[in-house]
């Protein structure tokens, strides 16, 4: 016998201090796994230049790694409904890169 509960929302305060409300600019993410987590690292790289550093690391468990792309996919569509399609130029500048070789 299935009994219909009524769902309340929960309200979560989600604080920020000044620092982290600054942001970081970021122009590549690197993504990698395992069979139990996703691994971000979000990098900016200055124009020219072939070293870069990692502006943050983020560690995601599988299921919180879908709910992002599903976020993303939905906060995209919203995006290009109001604004336009985003439109993604061809990379062709060079040779191919290789992926960027991570030095701790």
């Amino acid at each position: 016998m299935s009994e219909n509960k009524e769902i309340k929302p929960i309200n979560i305060e989600i604080q920020v201090d000044e620092v982290t409300a600054q942001g970081q600019y970021v122009n590549l993410v690197v993504a990698t796994h395992s069979s139990s987590e996703f691994l971000l690292d979000f990098i900016f790289i200055p124009p020219g230049q072939l070293k870069a550093r990692v502006r943050s690391r983020v560690l995601l468990a599988p299921e919180h790694a879908k709910r992002l792309l599903m976020l993303l996919n939905e906060n995209l569509h919203n995006y290009e409904r109001r604004f336009g399609e985003i439109k993604l130029p061809e990379l062709g500048f060079g040779p191919p890169v290789m992926p960027p070789k991570v030095v701790q």
